[in-house]
């Protein structure tokens, strides 16, 4: 074999090796949106030594030449062993090789993956089953898009799989446009377009494409196309809310008091809307929690009773001296898939809801399904609020007499300070009321602080006694925090007390049914609160989460009949303005107070946005000079290795940037002889490059001529400082911000014609 032939064939070999790395770089930008659904872990890793085993596998089979469908059939044998050996080596013999187990398990393991996708909330936790699928799913696309790109050769149809697949998460759960991974996403599917071409193309085409300037202009078209991109992306409206923005067909109900889960969900969303005609829209509860075993609250499991019995929400646990408010709420369910329908508290009827068994439940006045969902239920309900007068609420006592041991439980090793604290926080109070509002007020006020990041960053983010200890150390949390400390703190007092998951009562919208005004529920007012039964009045509910709501109040009975109070008060309100809008809100109410104590919106003028646009359009401006500075040292670097026409090249691009024509008609000479007569620049460094294009041109060795060493390099860029300076300031500086060369070729019909000499 000649020497020709075997760096033709190492040329060929690094080609297809830069085209294996163009397309994993562009399987891992499609990869790393899904990290926005799932949290990261070692699944990412996995998906990334999968695709990498699997294009090495490629790329060798293709240097000993063998078929195509051989080539695949190795890429799919390193799949299978890497999937066996990593998540299901227990059923196969010497862990890679599959058995008739190992394929029975495969069903299960992708089933179990869908029912995490379908009732999950983003970011899922990367368990097993979710892993193998991902993993998967990366590997068999490795194989297509291998297949595809390198057999097939078509990268572009390869690109746009590559695209749709990366824009599954964001479909799945809509969140602001990602600039960076756009970005990285878009250089990688360039590089993969030019990667594939350079494999294809022989040395000689290379050379000519090296001197038409093809990289540059490919260069320069990407760079302006992501950069607008960018640019306009902030004017671009949002992605929307839909259903299915958690994971599955709609958000749900997390009855764990895993909320922030939900809360922190990357984009807020429509589930309900509520109408009634009570003074003041109810909470919505789902359901109650009442047993605690030290590390996580319960659901209540109670049997329900078919909607159409009579004993479905069993009594009001209000004594007869206790006045009763007789109120229905009309519900809308917009975007909620969840077993439990949000209902005002105590309900005593509902009519409307179909597609399931649907039951109440007596206990709590809840209803639930066991085969349907709220999703598209339309329901009204009938519910009787107890208006006890503030002595009458005093006076009764919190006793557990009537209600499930459970609810009075506390664990053997539960933390001392929680209660402590409440010892010491109602030592002045005389009735469990004042007790519990004592509590109540110590929440909400400035000692606490709403967050739903602190539980993260400082490790308590959950309902467990461990975790309400260190709340109540660090004073930052969210609802759930506030609901079990003060719950748990109630029962150290040996009051019943449970948790409610539900949602706060919404905010009003400028919609009006039957002179009824409408009110929004968000994903983002997923609530929990606490409730303390009292004897011969029932379960009343309080709300300590600081800055949240309305604290349960109740009027003197002084004050009933002339209703100077709001004799609805029993029940937690939401605030009366309307910027109330629940846990994640929350966060921005308290933004606007210390932007509020700070001085108004007006005297504290933010400087960043303003720098940002300067920052953008100097980048921007330069973007030009950068891309032409980049294609004159690789311009150089080529022409130090001995390639002349780089050189020459150079010189005919500084030409067109200060004016000069460079028309294809003139011959090199010719053009050389028109700059030192015409434009200052000095005959021995024309010379110098003149002499490198012509003996390049004429000589077998092509384009290349290290015979020359440096001395072509040298003199072109004496050559471009020359035409630099016999040009104006003014064309100067144009010259180099807006090179024109980026987009006029040399030899183009752009660049001018030959000035007819005189003869």
């Amino acid at each position: 074999m000649s020497s020709a032939e075997t760096g033709r064939q190492a040329r060929a070999r690094g080609g297809e090796r830069l085209l294996t790395f163009a397309i994993l770089a562009a399987l891992l930008a499609a990869l790393l949106p899904v990290v926005r659904v799932i949290e990261p872990g070692w699944w990412l890793v996995a998906a990334l030594a999968l695709s990498a085993m699997v294009l090495a596998a490629g790329y060798t089979a293709r240097l000993y030449r063998l078929p195509a469908v051989a080539v695949t059939l190795i890429e799919v044998a390193v799949w299978v062993v890497f999937m066996t050996l990593i998540f299901l080596r227990d059923t196969a013999l010497l862990w890679v090789i599959p058995t008739l187990d190992t394929f029975r398990a495969v069903p299960m393991l992708v089933q179990a993956a869908m029912e995490e996708i379908t009732i999950g909330a983003a970011p899922l936790e990367p368990t097993r089953s979710l892993a193998f699928v991902v993993v998967g799913s990366m590997g068999l696309l490795t194989i297509i898009v291998d297949h595809v790109v390198v057999t097939a050769r078509m990268p572009l149809l390869a690109s746009v799989g590559i695209v749709a697949v990366s824009l599954i998460p964001a479909i799945a759960a809509p969140s602001k446009v990602d600039v960076i991974g756009f970005v990285f996403l878009a250089v990688t599917i360039l590089f993969l377009l030019r990667s594939e071409t350079r494999s294809r193309e022989k040395p000689t085409e290379r050379e000519a494409e090296r001197t038409a300037g093809v990289p540059a202009t490919a260069l320069g078209i990407g760079a302006i196309a992501i950069v607008v991109a960018v640019v306009a992306t902030p004017v671009l409206p949002q992605p929307g809310a839909r259903a299915g923005s958690g994971l599955g067909p709609g958000p749900g109900i997390d009855a764990t008091l895993q909320l922030g889960d939900d809360l922190r969900r990357p984009q807020e969303m429509e589930v309900l809307r509520v109408r009634t005609n009570a003074p003041s829209v109810p909470y919505l509860r789902a359901t109650t929690l009442s047993r605690f075993d030290g590390g996580a609250w319960e659901p209540d499991r109670s049997q329900t009773v078919s909607l159409q019995s009579e004993r479905a929400f069993g009594v009001v646990d209000s004594g007869d001296d206790i006045r009763i408010g007789e109120y229905t709420a009309k519900i809308d369910v917009v975007n909620l898939d969840s077993q439990w329908a949000p209902v005002p508290y105590p309900a005593v009827g509902i009519t409307g809801l179909g597609g399931g068994m649907w039951g109440a439940v007596p206990y709590n006045h809840t209803v639930a399904t066991t085969g349907g969902s709220t999703q598209g239920q339309s329901y009204e309900v009938a519910y009787d609020v107890p208006r006890p007068s503030l002595e009458q609420v005093r006076a009764a006592v919190s006793v557990g007499s009537q209600v499930r041991d459970e609810t009075t439980q506390l664990p053997d090793d539960i933390p001392p300070i929680i209660g402590e604290l409440a010892v010491q926080l109602t030592a002045d109070a005389t009735t469990d009321y004042d007790r519990l509002t004592a509590l109540q007020r110590w929440f909400r006020g400035t000692d606490f602080r709403y967050s739903l990041e602190s539980p993260v960053e400082d490790g308590f983010d959950g309902s467990g006694a461990e975790a309400v200890a260190r709340f109540l150390e660090v004073r930052e949390g969210y609802c759930i925090h506030f609901a079990s400390a003060f719950a748990l703190m109630a029962r150290t007092l040996h009051m019943p007390s449970r948790i409610v998951v539900g949602y706060l009562p919404g905010t009003p919208t400028t919609d009006t049914i039957d002179e009824q005004p409408v009110f929004s529920v968000s994903s983002s007012q997923l609530h929990a609160w606490p409730e303390v039964f009292f004897e011969g009045i029932g379960w009343i509910p309080f709300e300590p989460t600081s800055g949240l709501g309305v604290p349960t109040t109740f009027s003197s009975e002084l004050t009933l009949p002339g209703q100077t109070a709001d004799p609805d008060a029993t029940t937690p309100q939401t605030n009366p303005t309307p910027t109330a809008r629940g846990d994640q809100a929350q966060i921005d109410l308290e933004e606007q107070r210390q932007n509020a104590s700070g001085g108004t919106s007006q005297d504290a003028l933010d400087p960043l946005p303003i720098l940002g646009v300067v920052a953008a359009m100097i980048v921007l401006l330069a973007l030009p000079f950068l891309i032409r500075e980049l294609r004159r040292r690789q311009q150089d670097a080529a022409a130090r290795g001995g390639d002349a026409a780089a050189a020459w090249q150079s010189v005919q691009e500084a030409a067109i940037d200060v004016g000069i024509p460079v028309p294809a008609s003139e011959t090199p000479r010719a053009f050389a002889g028109r700059l030192v007569a015409e434009h200052g620049v000095a005959a021995s460094e024309m010379n110098t490059v003149l002499l490198a294009i012509e003996r390049a041109s004429y000589s077998r060795a092509g384009t290349r001529s290290y015979w020359m060493g440096d001395a072509a390099a040298d003199a072109a860029a004496s050559v471009r400082t020359s035409l630099l300076a016999s040009v104006p300031p003014s064309r100067r500086i144009l010259a180099l911000l807006a090179p024109r060369s980026l987009v006029i070729r040399p030899g183009s019909v752009y660049a001018g014609t030959a000035p007819v000499r005189a003869r």
